[in-house]
């Protein structure tokens, strides 16, 4: 049997539509797939939403007023599924104004509901000041954490340029404006200026660890030399309140908080944008990912220059102690 040409036509294109409706609903597939990774625990699942737990919120590597990480917290404080909240800290600190954003944010979580930090490896600087949010801090015996301190840092070339034969001429509306920088000798006054806002950001962060920890001022300023601890050391501070394990943590809301035994401990994590796949931020996920597997990302801190005031712990033990100019680490 012989068919018409027109019909063979109709069929070549007819295939040829299928085809590619099938590879758009394979893409379509992949897309929705890889959203669902990249918005890792955004949604946890509809169904486990519904399901009392504890919520399990990581913050790690560089503290920053991420609006992402707020904007989590206070979503926890909405969801009467989550009965209670433990944030896992492992990190050395940041940005002074990071690390006051999310204790901010964890105290009106805690004002919900019971909220333990658990310091799994380092807690120190910003991030001890995230913990002081907490209704509870606990963190393994050989956790390091406290640094009460904060600095603020700038490179100086300004004699190698003059080797080199290299000036920066600038125009400034005040004398101050722009400084310090790193084409510059810097000026005494402005190296006051700085130690003016270095030391009101040093007694921020004094005022909440005394408050916090119920400890006078004489003795928070006995510890506020930038020192780090560990976990057993800071029990002994008074600057935590248990060591051990996050089971520890999980106990104490049992007994103290009466949250139910064995409720199950989900992980959440920040939506990506609106929710959805965005291309930018796998991206940015996956540049970070490379940078923190390769351990670069604490090599560009150490070398590029950090805008504001941090409080920060270097482990490279390169940054002088200063607490008499208000500069600690």
């Amino acid at each position: 049997m012989t068919l018409d040409p027109d019909v063979i036509i109709d069929r070549r294109a007819l295939k040829r539509k299928l085809g590619w409706w099938r590879v758009a609903a394979i893409l379509g597939l992949v897309v929705a797939a890889v959203a669902g990774l990249g918005a890792g625990g955004a949604f946890n699942g509809l169904s486990e939403l519904a399901h009392p737990q504890i919520a399990r919120v990581e913050i790690s590597g560089f503290i920053s007023p991420d609006r992402k990480l707020l904007d989590l917290l206070d979503r926890l404080g909405k969801t009467d599924s989550v009965k209670a909240v433990i944030l896992q800290i492992d990190s050395g600190g940041g940005a002074s104004v990071g690390g006051e954003a999310i204790y901010e944010a964890t105290r009106r979580l805690g004002a919900k509901k019971p909220v333990v930090a658990y310091i799994s490896s380092i807690g120190a600087s910003a991030a001890y000041m995230i913990a002081l949010g907490a209704d509870r801090i606990v963190a393994r015996q050989t956790a390091l954490t406290a640094s009460i301190g904060v600095l603020a840092e700038w490179p100086d070339v300004s004699k190698l340029l003059d080797t080199v034969g290299v000036k920066f001429d600038s125009i400034r509306s005040a004398p101050m404006k722009g400084l310090p920088d790193s084409v510059t000798p810097t000026p005494p006054e402005v190296k006051t200026m700085l130690n003016q806002a270095i030391q009101a950001t040093f007694q921020y962060f004094l005022d909440l660890v005394a408050d916090r920890r119920h400890l006078s001022m004489d003795e928070v300023k006995q510890l506020a030399d930038g020192r780090v601890v560990t976990g057993t050391q800071a029990k002994e501070l008074k600057l935590i309140d248990d060591v051990g394990e996050e089971t520890v943590a999980v106990a104490w809301l049992e007994s103290e908080r009466h949250i139910t035994a064995n409720l199950p401990i989900k992980d959440w994590k920040p939506q990506k944008q609106d929710g959805f796949f965005s291309m930018a931020s796998l991206s940015e996920d996956i540049t970070r990912g490379i940078l923190a597997a390769t351990g670069l990302d604490h090599e560009l801190r150490a070398w590029l220059p950090l805008d504001g005031i941090q409080s920060v712990w270097h482990p490279a033990g390169n940054y002088n102690t200063k607490t008499s100019e208000g500069i600690s680490q």
